[in-house]
């Protein structure tokens, strides 16, 4: 029964938002463009776990990422969206507008 809420979501599922295109009713911290999430990694530099008396756990390494308010031209609007740095670059080079739609945020 409960194992529905579990399930791994796939890109498609993440880039459904609220009617301005915002991510806020997802809280998850993945990027809205590319779909990166966290990762967890080792907790010290590779000099610190070479000594033998050190033992270290995990730590969560969190995705950059940027609330940010742009203004659309083609739509004639302001869309926020919760995007990574290199979302950011991705957008810069191909444009907001089409980022945005191949992501599935605009129509």
């Amino acid at each position: 029964k409960h194992n529905d809420c579990y399930k791994k979501k796939s890109v498609d599922e993440l880039h459904t938002g609220s009617s301005n295109g915002s991510m806020r009713g997802d809280m998850a911290r993945i990027c809205a463009i590319t779909g990166k999430g966290s990762q967890v990694g080792g907790g010290y530099s590779n000099r610190v776990r070479a000594t033998k008396f050190n033992p270290t756990g995990k730590r969560r390494r969190q995705v950059n990422l940027q609330k940010k308010t742009l203004f659309i031209p083609e739509l004639g609007k302001k869309i926020t969206v919760n995007v990574s740095a290199k979302g950011l670059k991705t957008m810069k080079k191909r444009g907001a507008y089409q980022t945005l739609k191949k992501a599935g945020l605009v129509s």
